[in-house]
């Protein structure tokens, strides 16, 4: 069997599991498959038994391939997708399948093809292979169940002391990063997150305690209309959901403005299917706005009794998260959202957080950066290199455990949490090939040199401040 058919078999396999936020006994189902695999596939050892551990959260696996070396590379994933039903997809999301695409050719539909099912399974199979054998050093792997809220699990395992990994090269979180089959990008850090629920309840202050007729409307005041003056108070609709913003530092700027050089803003939006841009100005003053933007993001709104338009509810909801950036503390954000909601014109208002974690930077000269960087140049492709990313990762917990967390590998996949999620099988390859490169090179002096020549001064880590 090829390697290639071997990866579309796993990741049929993977994909059939409906691993997503609520569904445990498919997580967990799935978690303790992924650990039976790579004792039998990989020789590996189980150091947290999926079997041991609480049925109220999806369960980590974490087992580790003991190569008989001093040096340890950790490699991170997630087996946790985002929900889809039926509608709109080429194939069934939670079996998948192979279509053939006019513009993109074979690719691989369902969900958690590109995020990130496809590329645990290319992972998989390619140690397969590179143990036949062996590495030069010893692996550790961490999949986890709830990327998609906040990993909390994985953040309080590693915050353990002692830590349950010991002090590594580097992590590496693969992925396909040649996102919309554009130029590849590495993150020299993350975006911090923090999840909860903004809630309002009649009662004392003049919503009812319960469900009433919604002819009282012109004398008693709705739960519902509190919940949106208390999320305006916080975050005003003019601005987006926009909390703050900071002008990136020098460091942050010079990568900025060599990356404004041959980004498109068109391109991205095409690819994102957005309407129009919301900011005006040049490229870099848009790049500068992106990552220097703290925004509050609203996911859902509920009302209680809900589906009824003759009712005035007993409470109003909304599920949101702050997404906020290296250099902002994030407490003392959160905390002043906390006092606004205090004051006698949101009376009924309550925030509670659910979880949260901090942005995090680290230097251009990290562990593993110039490996990255030379993997891609192996392959022809030229990467954008971002002071960090504008998306969320649990990259603060493994400050302990390495210099730099890194997200790295080529490939092609697109539609990530929404319908028709894919990837191309040239993409699967691709990524094979890059992270076969930076496994068996990133240590290998001789193998980074091509990426050095745009090396900077190390630099210590910058986090926003610890939760």
């Amino acid at each position: 069997m090829s390697r290639l058919d071997a990866t579309l078999e796993l990741l049929s396999e993977l994909t059939r599991w409906r691993s997503v936020a609520g569904e445990k006994d498919a997580q967990r189902g799935l978690a303790a498959w992924l650990e039976q695999w790579m004792v039998e596939r990989l020789d590996a050892a189980v150091v947290l038994p999926v079997a041991v551990q609480s049925h109220d959260t999806p369960p980590l696996v974490h087992v580790r391939i003991d190569n008989g070396f001093e040096r340890t590379v950790v490699l991170y994933n997630m087996y946790d997708v985002m929900p889809a039903d039926e509608s709109g997809w080429d194939v069934s999301p939670f079996v998948g399948g192979l279509c053939d695409w006019p513009e993109l050719g074979r690719v691989f539909v369902g969900r958690g093809a590109e995020n990130n099912k496809g590329p645990v399974a290319a992972m998989l199979i390619l140690l397969c292979e590179l143990q036949q054998q062996r590495l030069d050093f010893n692996i550790e792997i961490l999949l986890e169940g709830e990327e998609e809220v906040g990993s909390g699990t994985l953040r309080r395992y590693l915050a353990q002391q002692p830590c349950p990994i010991a002090p590594a090269e580097a992590v590496l979180f693969p992925s396909l990063c040649e996102y919309g089959g554009g130029a590849p990008r590495i993150y020299l850090g993350f975006t911090g997150l923090a999840t909860g629920r903004l809630s309002v309840t009649g009662g004392e202050w003049g919503g009812p305690s319960s469900a009433i007729h919604a002819s009282n409307a012109g004398w008693i005041a709705s739960p519902a209309w509190q919940l949106v003056n208390a999320l305006n108070a916080i975050s005003p609709a003019a601005d987006r959901g926009v909390l703050g913003r900071l002008m990136p530092d020098e460091e942050a700027n010079l990568l900025l403005a060599e990356l404004a050089k041959s980004f498109s803003l068109e391109d991205e939006l095409r690819f994102r299917r957005s309407q129009r841009l919301m900011i005006e100005g040049d490229t870099l003053s848009c790049l500068q706005t992106l990552l220097g933007s703290a925004v509050l993001t609203l996911a859902e709104l509920h009302s209680n009794p809900s589906g009824g338009r003759g009712v005035i509810p007993y409470r109003a909801s909304a599920e949101l998260a702050f997404r906020i950036p290296p250099g902002f503390d994030q407490d003392a954000m959160i905390e002043r959202a906390r006092q606004r909601l205090t004051q006698p014109d949101l009376a009924g208002s309550e925030l509670e957080l659910f979880d949260s974690y901090p942005g995090i930077r680290f230097g251009r000269s990290a562990n593993g950066v110039d490996a990255l960087i030379a993997s891609y140049q192996a392959l022809d492709a030229t990467p954008q290199i971002w002071p960090w990313a504008p998306g969320c990762a649990p990259a603060y917990a493994f400050a302990a455990v390495a210099p730099a967390f890194l997200i790295g590998g080529l490939g092609h996949g697109g539609n990530a949490h929404a319908v028709n999620e894919f990837v191309t099988l040239e993409g699967l390859e691709r990524f094979q090939q890059s992270l076969s490169l930076w496994l068996t090179g990133f240590n290998d002096p001789a193998f980074g040199r091509v990426a050095r020549h745009t090396r900077e001064t190390p630099k210590t880590i910058k986090t926003g401040k610890k939760p």
